[in-house]
């Protein structure tokens, strides 16, 4: 069982920027693939970022791509996602998500799929 609690959203200009955090409860985090997602008005939930179990592999939606990293650190039980140079169409809900099973690879491109823990949620807006 994990429990997640993001935090960190806020209200920015374009062009600034914001690191959100999501703390898991338990000893279970470094157990888990773990993922940020968003979701603004009217539209559906999106995947924005990933990582593996230990932090070495890590990818994200293209959308985003050059200017939000994600990262994790095990030893405080605590997923963040750095975002930099925001846009308006970033403005959403920010999600985080955890799996136990792996981050996957076709050979290609790495995939996550989300798992059943999600966090609350963390509202981003980004004003033009």
């Amino acid at each position: 069982q994990v429990q997640l609690v993001e935090s960190g959203g806020g209200l920015v200009q374009a062009g600034g920027s914001l690191r959100l955090s999501c703390a898991a409860s338990g000893r279970a985090f470094s157990t888990h693939a773990m993922g940020w997602y968003r979701q603004a008005p009217g539209k559906e939930r999106e995947f924005v970022a990933a990582i593996s179990k230990s932090g070495g592999t890590t990818f994200c939606a293209d959308s985003v791509k050059g200017r939000f990293t994600i990262s994790r650190d095990n030893a405080k039980n605590t997923l963040y996602l750095q975002m930099n140079s925001l846009k308006p169409e970033d403005t959403a809900v920010y999600y985080c998500n955890a799996n136990p099973l792996p981050v996957l690879y076709n050979g290609r491109d790495y995939y996550y799929t989300p798992g059943g823990y999600w966090g609350q949620g963390t509202q981003v807006t980004v004003s033009s």
